[in-house]
């Protein structure tokens, strides 16, 4: 039975001169459950930006709830950047159903609105994205993209002037404008006095990010004949840029081709999310045939990066997002240290999800340590904090658990093709002195300390599961829990009372973060787990990091936490 609310969307839908007759009909063939899935709520823009299932309906990504969140972008930009109309908007978009049309659209209506829009000629990555934005002095950036959801998800992310996606501050202001229009099927965008023109932007960008990215090298170097490279684009916008770093840098690379096609369905993946071993299918059974030593991926839209390599046991096997960048973090400050290039007041960047393992070896280096919540816009924005403040530490390295990291600054996000290359680079590094990236691997725990993490997602669909995950979040909040697999809580931190509590003393402190609908219980020995909802999908994210000073049955602690979890939570 369909609610008030939905049941009125849809009929205003239906009733709309706006739609054609072939919308209208698609709309006639929903089933109710497809029909209050649909229309249950307004598309909603959080701090991750929108994303959604393609498809018409308020709660879907259509070129009409693109077409209002546009508008209001423009309306903020007008009312925040004065320059906005000399200085423009660059788009970009991934592979995606209607990404090109979406940044169309989003062109157009900036025009209208009489701001100029730059345009790429066809699909391009997010990180040239957020290098495009800083390179044409522009005043925002927008990217078209789903990340690595399935192929029935689009999505739309806003930047600012710096090459970095809005903060919560700035998101909340741009949602004044949003709520103050009418709803997506009235809303029309405002005339400027002259209209905005769109551009398209030269291909030297290309090349001149390109440049940049073969400038992360610190070995340029090394011996590369016999070391052999799997890459995978999955279907989406990285085929290009990386191949051309491939070469320039003179690895022995082999694409996976029947996903170098720019494929809205992904057709010859069955996943283009590098976090799942699926991904990876094609990329490891061709590492086979050709007797290649590394598999290296990005995702759809070139942010995020997955690594296999080849093991000392002669498998292949995957690591971790907090797996890799640790050993990468490692190799490049162990690098800049003996070349001279390590700063003394160097600071690396994570987050509150992120294994304590990589800040275990940043501080073994005498780099200090910076931890934000989720999403690299909290890491992009220090860097700018402290650029503009004229010192302050020196960026070293920034990473995320979810496969995502950024070597060097000029682009204020994931940037997935610096990742490959340097991913590579230490491989090879690693190669030359016959060392196995397990054992690599292996020889920083014994130094540091066991850390088995996992992260495990739990879906929530629809208007049922939204109340359903709500409920999960303030119990938690309201009454948390005290013990977790036998373990009991030592600390509990609760990101959205800001409220750190010692379990022992009940004694508070602050967290001086920003306020997030996020919870993280620490135990005893520093194993910890950290619950929050998505920022742009319908599902809870449960993280787990488990700590010994030895290996032995740790994977089975991991597991008996979130078996506990599963029975306390009644997931």
């Amino acid at each position: 039975m369909l609610d008030e609310k939905t049941k009125q969307n849809y009929e205003r839908w239906l009733a709309s001169p706006r739609l054609s007759e072939a919308e209208k009909q698609e709309l006639r063939s929903l089933s109710e459950e497809e029909i209050s899935d649909a229309f249950f709520r307004d598309m909603e823009f959080g701090t991750g930006g929108m994303r959604g299932k393609l498809g018409l309906g308020t709660n879907r990504m259509n070129s009409y709830t693109v077409g209002r969140v546009t508008i209001a972008f423009g309306l903020y930009l007008l009312h925040r950047y004065p320059d906005v109309k000399t200085q423009g908007v660059v788009i970009s978009h991934d592979n995606r159903y209607h990404s090109r049309d979406f940044a169309e659209e989003a062109a157009k209506i900036l025009n209208e609105e009489g701001i100029p829009a730059y345009l790429f000629d066809s699909l391009r990555p997010t990180p040239e994205l957020s290098y495009a934005v800083r390179k044409m002095k522009a005043s925002a950036g927008i990217m078209i993209t789903a990340s690595h959801n399935p192929k029935q998800y689009n999505g739309y992310k806003i930047y600012d002037d710096t090459g970095c996606q809005l903060l919560p501050d700035a998101v909340n202001d741009m949602l004044q404008y949003l709520d103050g229009l009418p709803d997506e099927l009235e809303a029309v965008a405002p005339k400027g006095p002259k209209p905005g023109v769109t551009s398209i932007l030269p291909t030297s960008i290309d090349d001149d990010y390109v440049k940049e990215v073969e400038g992360c090298q610190l070995n340029p170097n090394l011996p590369k004949q016999g070391f052999k490279i799997i890459y995978s684009p999955q279907h989406g916008t990285s085929y290009e840029n990386a191949m051309r770093v491939f070469h320039d840098c003179g690895y022995d690379v082999i694409p996976v081709l029947s996903q170098c096609v720019h494929d809205p369905a992904f057709g010859a993946t069955l996943s283009p999310n590098p976090e799942t071993a699926e991904s990876f299918i094609e990329s490891i059974k061709l590492a086979e045939k050709e007797h290649a030593d590394l598999c290296v991926m990005t995702d759809p839209d070139g942010d995020r990066c997955g690594v296999a390599y080849r093991s000392s046991k002669g498998t292949f096997e995957r690591f971790t997002g907090n797996q890799s960048a640790a050993l990468l973090m490692d190799y490049l400050f162990s690098e800049r240290k003996a070349k001279g290039l390590l700063s003394k007041d160097g600071v690396m960047y994570d987050t509150i999800v992120t294994s304590d393992l990589g800040r275990k070896i940043a501080h073994a280096y005498g780099v200090k340590t910076e931890s934000f919540l989720t999403g690299f816009k909290y890491i992009g924005n220090r860097i700018d904090y402290y650029e503009k403040l004229g010192h302050g530490p020196k960026f070293e390295f920034g990473y995320e658990e979810s496969y995502g990291c950024l070597i060097q600054p000029f682009v204020r996000d994931k940037d997935g093709i610096q990742a490959i290359l340097l991913y590579c680079e230490m491989a090879l590094w690693y190669h030359l002195k016959d060392i196995p990236l397990d054992v690599a691997y292996e020889n920083l725990e014994k130094k540091y300390g066991y850390h088995a993490t996992k992260t495990i997602s739990v879906m929530f669909e629809g208007q049922e599961g939204l109340k359903e995950m709500n409920a999960l979040m303030d119990r938690l909040h309201a009454h948390p829990l005290s013990e977790v697999a036998g373990m009991k809580v030592a600390r509990l931190e609760d990101y959205e009372t800001l409220k750190a509590t010692d379990c022992a003393t009940g004694k508070f402190t602050d967290i001086a973060l920003e306020k997030s609908n996020v919870i993280r219980m620490i135990f005893p020995d520093t194993s910890w787990i950290a619950i929050r909802p998505s920022g742009t999908e319908p599902k809870c994210k449960f993280y787990v990091e488990v700590y010994q000073k030895d290996g032995n049955g740790i994977e089975k602690r991991v597991d008996d936490i979130f078996a506990s979890l599963k029975e306390q939570l009644h997931l």
